[in-house]
């Protein structure tokens, strides 16, 4: 599926976008990799968010290779980076389609061309319901899914639908859910009951069943078994629906897996019934990975995943943002010029990774010398971040000093892209090679 990302490209970006260069004409977006812009040699503005190029095509080929062996398929999250050049990537790459969470990252698919989107959400305001229909009738190729979890959602979908001339109905995945969770039914009853309800309407097609086990994980022994336990009534309502021959399409769809424990997705949920089953995962944060959460979340789906995935090079952060050392004031902290409005910290503060020692006889006309980057030491810590200052405790004999440039790892990378409306893309020498446009 050639996706069409020209409108895209062609479209000017200037320094009105947070890392921009101060001063420099407006260019398209298909310009700025052309112009040898270099992080370290401080072409750029302070801060900047930077993706590694190289960690993207690693982390690529990680999830198309896990896919390929486990037989199943993704749709990745797409919130996680809003960015049509990272979906064009993914679809590239094997992925059936692309998951959104709204109308709004819907239109932003069907704009580039994508064919197959999974709105992972409950769909039920009159004017997104009209806009589903506009798009699903206009495109006889186009295959959209939704959520429906309660009788009263699926009567406002039905009582607007009919307002409209389908050519076809509308495709619904029905949601189970968990007691004390967000959407999704609570019970096997109430589950038979909405499907069989879904059934009956001529608007909405039953095309399979959906849960999210992301808010199970806490990162503990017993992650899995609660992952497990939503599985298996996943299993017992398909199976249900499909002795009832509620399903619609020729397919059943399944489909489960955020970011922290597709393992268990891929292992459990697949299932043979009447008619074929496709498994869809919906992980959207493995294609830059993180320094944080994820990070830490990867390594217990490495351990339960046993060889080869145990001793194989893993997912690796791509994203990171770089930032200048403003301040010095104390002997064991160094105030850099990144703060909550550059970067995330909902799911932890970022880390330091790599540091550059700026020479203070002034920034080379060359690529900068790689003896002047290094890893950042381990007991560097961001401690604190206001809106545009981050506190980076250091050992009192740290050599940092005002002018140089540190890079911090972040943890969860939604939080950090949907601060960036343009996103840098670099290679291993931090020169740019291509300008990542986001639409948050």
């Amino acid at each position: 599926m050639a996706l069409d990302l020209d409108w895209l490209l062609d479209e000017p970006v200037d320094s009105r976008f947070k890392g921009f260069p101060h001063g420099v004409a407006p260019m398209r977006l298909r310009d700025i990799g052309r112009q040898g812009w270099n992080v370290l040699r401080g072409d750029l503005p302070f801060p900047v968010a930077v993706a590694r190029r190289s960690a993207i095509e690693r982390n690529s080929a990680w999830m198309r290779e896990f896919t390929r062996s486990s037989g199943v398929r993704i749709a990745p999250h797409g919130k996680t980076t809003m960015c049509p050049q990272v979906f064009a990537r993914q679809i590239d790459d094997g992925a059936w389609g692309i998951t959104v969470a709204n109308l709004r990252q819907l239109d932003l698919c069907v704009a580039i061309g994508v064919k197959r989107v999974l709105v992972a959400n409950q769909v039920l305001a009159p004017i997104d319901i009209a806009r589903l229909a506009a798009l699903v009738g206009s495109d006889r190729a186009l295959e959209v899914f939704f959520l429906v979890d309660s009788i009263e959602q699926l009567a406002l979908v039905d009582a607007e639908a009919r307002r409209h001339d389908l050519s076809r109905p509308l495709a619904a995945l029905l949601e189970i859910g968990y007691e004390g969770g967000r959407t999704g039914v609570r019970s096997h009853a109430d589950a038979m009951k909405l499907a069989r309800a879904v059934a009956a309407t001529r608007t909405v097609a039953l095309a399979g069943l959906e849960c999210y086990e992301g808010l199970l994980v806490g990162d503990s022994d017993e992650d899995a078994a609660r992952v497990e336990r939503l599985l298996e009534t996943v299993h017992r309502v398909a199976a249900a629906c499909d002795a009832e021959r509620l399903f619609a399409a020729p397919e059943v769809i399944l489909s489960a897996g955020g970011s922290a424990a597709f393992d268990i997705v891929a292992r459990d949920l697949p299932l043979r019934l009447a008619k074929p089953v496709v498994t869809i995962l919906r992980s959207g944060c493995y294609i830059t990975h993180d320094s944080g959460t994820y990070e830490r979340l990867f390594e217990r789906v490495r351990a339960r995943s046993g060889e080869p995935w145990r001793s194989a090079p893993g997912l690796t952060p791509a994203l990171e943002v770089w930032s200048q050392v403003q301040s010095r004031p104390e002997r064991g902290i160094a105030i850099l010029t990144m703060g909550r409005r550059d970067v995330s910290f909902d799911s932890g503060l970022p880390r330091p990774i790599r540091w550059f020692h700026a020479p203070k006889e002034g920034w080379s006309a060359g690529n900068p010398s790689s003896a002047l980057l290094d890893a950042a030491p381990a007991g560097w810590e961001v401690v604190k971040l206001n809106d545009q200052h981050a506190y980076l405790r250091v050992p009192e004999d740290a050599k940092l000093e005002v002018g140089d440039l540190v890079g911090c790892g972040i943890s969860h990378p939604c939080t950090t892209f949907d601060k960036w409306q343009l996103v840098l893309e670099v290679d291993d020498d931090y020169t740019v090679v291509e300008g990542l446009r986001t639409f948050f």
